[in-house]
């Protein structure tokens, strides 16, 4: 699109950290449309902490956007119309655009487990998960599924914060697999610490209201928390933009649908690919720099394609502790790792700066 989006209608769909980066800076200059359900930001890296009751009162997004030309519409698209240029709200309204920022983001993905659906917690209903175990009778057993950075979080967390419940870790492949030998070490350590069993190598077939079935037999469990992998929102793939076997939209260097390049993808709906750092992952980490370029280019501020390179992953071990891992440029794991208080305030400030970017 030109330098100039004056005389366009731009709508962005979401709010999450991708789509509010959007709307905040371009809505300093011309009016945009956001269109977003919630109410309050989702802080979705903090949400392991409000699953344990240590959650905290969000700014709302009218007060991010304050003293901007933005038009926060809490409602949900439900449709895309891309040859009209329309979208269709739950509220029965429809927006025209000429421009569309596609931010939706991702969902705890269950992968058709039997059960799972029905008999698990996920980290989206984290205050409900927090109501559960604070007004249990009695302590229990509680089972995360997952053991990436979310299952990582969410037990230790809940397991320092419920140390009378009995905690349990299960994941498909190694706990922290991810990381490299001394960050997987350290991860081990501390779920150790924390009294937390671990279950590696161990796929989840079914979820009842008294447990789960694995494929290394029974494990009883009166809480589940399913923290196992992100999917895209069907959206995307349902209204015809071009998308990767994951349901990702697939974009350009420029974050453009490759199908539709009126149709602009960010963060986790996005299957951004680029030479020498491959297709970046979910998260955070990619999402927001999506946001932030995305702005300058709407702006007129740059006409560069799109880079980024990562840093670093973190993780939070609980209150006290925490996991700063260094990484190539290409996601791949150097041997550097911070642990310990080191590592829990380098978490935090990271996250501190997540937070400060986006409100």
């Amino acid at each position: 699109m030109s330098s100039s989006t004056t005389e366009n209608r731009i709508v962005v769909l979401g709010a999450g950290y991708a789509g509010l980066s959007v709307a905040k800076r371009v809505g300093k200059h011309h009016p945009i449309t956001l269109v977003a359900p919630e109410e309050r930001l989702l802080n979705r890296v903090r949400l392991h902490e409000e699953a344990a009751g240590h959650g905290h009162q969000w700014p709302t997004i009218s007060h991010i956007v304050r003293g901007r030309k933005v038009d926060h519409r809490r409602a949900r698209a439900v449709e895309l119309d891309l040859a009209g240029h329309k979208v269709r709200l739950d509220d029965g309204t429809t927006l025209g655009y000429d421009t569309l920022v596609y931010a939706l983001g991702s969902r705890t993905a269950f992968h058709g487990v039997p059960g799972a659906a029905q008999h698990a917690y996920t980290v989206e209903r984290a205050a409900e998960l927090d109501r559960r175990l604070r007004g249990a009778e009695r302590p229990g057993t509680l089972a995360v599924i997952g053991g990436g950075p979310t299952g990582i979080e969410l037990a230790t967390e809940l397991a320092e914060t419920h140390p009378r419940w009995r905690v349990h870790i299960l994941a498909a492949g190694q706990v922290g697999g991810l990381y490299s030998p001394k960050g997987r070490t350290h991860v081990r350590r501390v779920l150790d610490r924390l009294g937390v069993t671990v279950h590696e190598h161990t796929t989840v077939t079914e979820v009842s209201p008294d447990g789960l079935r694995t494929t290394d037999g029974p494990v009883e469990a009166d809480v589940v928390v399913w923290a196992a992998s992100l999917e895209p929102l069907p959206l995307a793939a349902e209204a015809g933009l071009a998308v990767d076997e994951r349901g990702r939209a697939l974009v350009d260097d420029h974050l453009r649908s490759v199908s539709h390049p009126d149709v602009h993808v960010i963060g986790d709906a996005a299957a951004v690919t680029l030479p020498g750092t491959g297709t970046l992952r979910m998260g955070c980490a990619t999402a927001l720099p999506q946001g932030l370029y995305l702005a300058k280019l709407l702006t007129g501020r740059t006409a560069k394609p799109y880079s980024f390179r990562y840093v670093a992953q973190c993780v939070s071990l609980g209150r006290r502790d925490g996991l700063l891992q260094l990484i190539h440029g290409d996601d791949s794991m150097r041997p550097t790792v911070l642990t310990g208080t080191a590592g829990r305030l380098a978490k935090a400030a990271i996250v501190g700066g997540v937070y400060s970017t986006v409100k």
